[in-house]
């Protein structure tokens, strides 16, 4: 009896979508956040732009001796692709087949990429790197394990560079998803043993991605729902009925996550905070 094939998980894909779509308007084959200023209008247009500072802001603070980075959740391969770009040696480590195939396209068939989740692969006892590097890849992994893990491929005194965004205490229910809560993070890197070099807040750099996300909403998303809702009501009428009502829950669900407009900047600043970190590994 065969098995059946494993599921596709559907924000994998929709990631892909996304780093399509943004490649066939804007040019861009990066899916992290940019870095906003006062220069720089937040408008899709510019997305490119910013992305780009994020790459040089954040590439900026790999310290100088480094060599061997390992990127853990390297997503579609811009950063991996800058640091080999530069000379690193570089291997990523990616959950995502769709992902893993988009980043070898853009970073070349040779760029290694363990597949699987960071706490899952196996890598042998001796194989250590320079730095490890999170980049929005850090909120997706057990708080309870991640240092640990990351001190395992670590050589002695080397680095961890983490640039992502955590939960902060503030009233309401936030609509935007993701980060481990800040204050046990704090904890989790007081127990590790690693040493903070650099903690730099950028919330209010990158909260303007928020901006951008509800302007495609707004401009895109929505009167495209509604045009192939309104097709699918003349069309179909009695199914388009049943299938609101069969899905009613999600859909109501869908229309506040992604087509209410509470996506934007000052939630996201309300309850998150961006922050790049360098940690350090003492040498004994």
């Amino acid at each position: 009896m065969s098995s059946l094939p494993e599921r596709v998980d559907s924000r994998e894909v929709g990631l892909v979508a996304g780093l399509n779509l943004l490649h066939f308007f804007l040019g861009t084959r990066d899916l992290h956040y940019g870095l906003w200023g006062d220069d720089l209008e937040v408008e899709v247009k510019n997305l490119p732009v910013a992305q780009k500072r994020y790459s040089e802001f954040l590439l900026g603070h790999v310290p100088d001796g480094v060599e061997r980075v390992l990127d853990v959740g390297c997503g579609a391969g811009g950063v991996a692709t800058e640091l080999l770009a530069r000379g690193f040696r570089v291997e990523g480590v990616s959950p995502s087949l769709l992902l893993s195939a988009a980043a070898r396209r853009q970073a070349g068939n040779d760029f290694v990429i363990h597949e699987g989740r960071f706490e899952d692969v196996e890598f042998a006892a001796d194989d250590r790197f320079d730095l490890v590097l999170f980049s929005e890849s850090f909120q997706y992994i057990d708080l309870d394990c991640v240092l640990e893990y990351a001190k395992r491929r670590l050589n002695p005194g080397g680095y961890v560079l983490i640039c992502d965004f955590f939960k902060i205490p503030a009233t309401g229910r936030s609509i935007i998803g993701g980060g481990h809560p800040i204050e046990k993070f704090r904890a989790a890197l007081e127990a590790s043993g690693l040493e903070v070099l650099t903690d730099i807040d950028i919330t209010a750099e990158t909260a303007p991605n928020l901006d951008i996300v509800a302007q495609m909403e707004r401009e895109l998303f929505l009167p495209t729902a509604e045009l192939v809702g309104y097709a699918f009501d003349r069309n179909h009428p009695w199914l388009s009925r049943l299938l609101r009502w069969k899905y009613r829950k999600k859909l109501r669900k869908i229309r506040r996550k992604y087509l209410s407009g509470e996506r934007n900047g000052d939630n996201f600043a309300r309850h998150k905070v961006y922050r790049l970190l360098l940690l350090r590994l003492p040498e004994s």
